[in-house]
């Protein structure tokens, strides 16, 4: 491999301009083709193999239209202290809104509460349902202004009025915001890094064309492949990491190279050979890591996997192939200046930061290691109470208005109010459909912890009911998730004695089934993920215990970024500091994400790392000189690209939303204890400990493994290694602009 692509780099650099108009054709065209594809449609949610996703399946086919997915809005009116919303006054002025929410050209119905009787049993609150024709994705700012301006006037009346529900949320997202700031301290670790604004320039450059043809790509081929607006969020975020991730990789070797006296064309290829070589591997582990997501069952988490997998893929081959042109462009413009000002580039074989990190380990490697595996195995011991769940409304800032009608829903109507259940009744087997529902919303309202049931409704052919069991606790709250099992635990007595079956759904329980699902794919989940990836990195370091080590490692990181979670957002420990007003359960897909993302990240820093200490091995090192040559060569490198995801990632700590901030400091958490605390510490003294056993391989296994050159020995066997290569005259230098 490694002969391969430093032909690879050698060519990309020979010819660079055909290699740049090839990638710039590349993004034209896939630029083209999502100007003109057909937009992405909205992606329903669905969870095969859950009670809850059964039972919304049968409502859609026994009540066709019933369950169609346009937006809705729940207008929440308060009537000021003291007073009832049935006083003449507020209740003419709620009339009015009802009837002004109704005006909207995309509303289909706006319901008048004192029509249906919403209202609560204290008189001081009502509400009306607004529902659209159209998803929430489609609706118009017009519509969207609409909405606000009746609610403004209601208030205008001295009413307290809020809303919540899908016609107020927004694709928006995070706004970029996020995104801008990690970029900008990418560019000053970089800057700080490499000395040079160009090296530091080069891999932003072509890590934000890698996420171009990306996410191009994603748009032209989202109608084809059914892929909504979502599937691309996971594959920015990833493509913009790796890139700068393996292009920063490439460049530090060719200035290694160069700083070595070779020429630019051949310290271009010789890095293509080498650090392209662990790119690759690298790249290979995060695509695992990316297309296990499928193991867990969720279509729209299978797409944004292979999607992001996609991404991760470019992000490789720009590495390999535009990086190495774009070096052939200005192959002095990435040396530091006092590289450039002298003409001559000396080798920088003495000690930095690096090496001397790496003595003190290798001095010190059981206080090193028992420090690290305790203080993360003790960050990671409140992981053991994780509770799933996927919170709402009451996850939000109580700066929002919808919020503040959650919390308006609880108080008059009681906590469960906000997190109904949909219990469906398929009395098809049944003598008497009609009775055996009503006897099924009998017993179950006698359920304890039902505050109410409502009346049931039956479609036409009158085989089918449905109706909402109110809990006396809210959606989040562990009693509702216990209710919902014991409502579901007595279904067979409850159905023996009517004929009729029946399950549970709505949004409360679709919430509680997925946890219950994503929790149970976790073990086979890592079992894929890290499996493949210690037979992959069996085949990088030819060694037994050394992909054992990298694997546990990450593991330990996981588990210690979800301890911190836990206590920050569930507990509640310093959330006050991060902004989050309300605690509870840990968003559901919040465990995945993080492992897929993390293992990838974590298998990146191992490779970059332990490659360049089993290169020096190899080449004759002892273990101990092996370990801190990696260091020498590798430390400064991962330590900028750890600080530049932790920066990303960081970045979204800053967003309103309570999960958008649990997500960017999980991520940023797992990546500082996993560049910083496993790979940086735990890892050289595991090392230093294991000496010559941790380069060891049975015969056996030696000999089934296929031998992929990745330390680059065959290119140091060759003749023009050992003399002065053709191409070592200085190359001129391309005019400047």
């Amino acid at each position: 491999m490694a002969t391969f692509l430093y032909r690879v780099g050698r060519l990309a650099f020979r010819r660079r301009w055909y290699v740049a108009l090839v990638w710039a054709a590349v993004l034209a065209a896939v630029g083209l083709g999502a100007l003109k594809a057909p937009g992405a449609a909205d992606e329903e949610f669905s969870m095969p193999g859950i009670e809850s996703q059964k039972a919304f399946d049968l409502m859609e086919e026994r009540f066709p239209g019933a369950t169609a997915d346009g937006a809705t809005a729940r207008v929440v009116f308060i009537a000021p202290g003291g007073e009832k919303v049935t006083a003449a006054g507020n209740k003419q002025a709620i009339e009015k809104a009802v009837t002004g929410l109704g005006d909207g050209t995309q509303v289909a119905s706006a319901v008048d509460p004192f029509r249906v009787k919403t209202i609560s049993k204290d008189g001081s609150t009502a509400f009306a349902t607004v529902t659209y024709k159209v998803g929430a994705n489609d609706l118009t700012d017009a519509s969207r202004t609409h909405l606000e301006r009746a609610i403004d006037q209601a208030r205008d009346s001295g009413l307290t009025v809020e809303a919540g529900g899908t016609a107020l949320e927004s694709n928006a997202g995070p706004g970029g915001t996020a995104e801008v700031i990690g970029v900008a301290i990418a560019a000053v670790v970089l800057l700080v890094t490499f000395g040079s604004l160009a090296a530091a320039g080069l891999p932003l450059l072509t890590a934000l064309v890698g996420v171009g043809v990306s996410m191009a790509t994603i748009l032209a081929l989202s109608s084809a492949l059914g892929l909504s607006t979502t599937t691309g969020t996971l594959a920015m975020m990833l493509g913009l990491a790796v890139g700068i991730d393996y292009a920063l990789f490439v460049v530090s070797r060719y200035r290694e190279e160069r700083a070595k006296g070779r020429a630019p064309q051949e310290a271009a290829g010789l890095a293509a050979g080498t650090a392209g070589s662990a790119v690759v591997f690298a790249g290979l582990t995060v695509v695992i890591a990316l297309a296990g997501l499928a193991v867990v069952g969720i279509p729209m988490l299978t797409k944004m996997g292979l999607a992001a997998a996609g991404a991760v893929v470019v992000a490789v081959l720009i590495a390999l192939t535009l990086v190495p042109a774009l070096l052939g462009f200005w192959p002095n413009a990435v040396l530091t200046r006092r590289a450039r000002k002298s003409g001559r580039i000396e080798e920088s074989g003495g000690d930095n930061g690096g090496t001397r990190w790496a003595r003190f380990v290798l001095r010190r490697p059981i206080p090193v290691l028992l420090l690290g595996v305790v203080g993360l195995g003790a960050l990671a011991l409140p992981a053991a109470g994780l509770q799933l769940g996927m919170p709402g409304d009451e996850a939000k800032p109580v700066s929002t208005t919808e919020r503040r009608a959650y919390d308006a829903l609880a108080e008059g109507f009681g906590p469960g109010f906000n997190g109904p259940l949909t219990v469906v009744v398929d009395g098809k087997g049944a003598a008497d459909p009609k009775g055996a529902a009503d006897e099924i919303a009998e017993e179950i309202g006698a359920t304890k912890g039902v505050v109410s049931v409502s009346a049931a409704r039956f479609n036409d052919a009158g085989d089918t009911a449905v109706f909402s069991v109110v809990p006396s606790t809210a959606p989040t709250d562990e009693k509702t998730k216990n209710l919902v099992t014991t409502i579901r635990d007595e279904r067979s007595g409850i159905e023996s004695g009517t004929g009729a079956s029946y399950e549970v759904t709505g949004t409360t329980a679709m919430n509680i089934d997925i946890a219950q699902k994503v929790q149970a794919a976790l073990v086979p989940y890592l079992t894929v993920v890290v499996g493949l990836a210690i037979v992959l990195l069996l085949v990088v370091f030819r060694s037994l215990l050394v992909p054992l080590k990298a694997a546990l490692g990450f593991l330990l990181s996981v588990l210690a970024s979800l301890g911190v979670v836990v206590v920050v957002f569930q507990q509640g420990h310093g959330a006050e500091l991060l902004g989050v007003e309300q605690t509870g359960p840990i968003m559901s897909l919040m465990p995945i994400f993080l492992v897929g993302i993390v293992f990838g990240l974590a298998m990146d820093y191992e490779v970059f790392l332990v490659s360049r200490m089993r290169e020096a091995y190899v080449h004759g090192e002892s273990p101990a000189q092996a370990v801190t040559s990696g260091f020498r060569h590798s430390a400064r490198v991962v330590v900028a690209a750890a600080l530049i995801m932790i920066a990303v990632f960081a970045g979204f700590i800053g967003e309103s939303d309570s999960m958008i901030k649990m997500i960017g400091f999980g991520l940023a958490s797992a990546v500082l204890f996993d560049a910083f605390v496993v790979r940086m510490a735990i890892v050289p003294a595991v090392l230093a400990l294991l000496g010559h056993k941790a380069w060891w391989l049975p015969k056996w296994l030696d000999r089934v493994l296929p031998r992929v050159d990745v330390e680059g020995e065959a290119l140091a066997r060759r003749p023009e290694a050992r003399e002065p290569a053709a191409d070592t005259a200085p190359e001129p230098e391309p005019a400047r602009t």
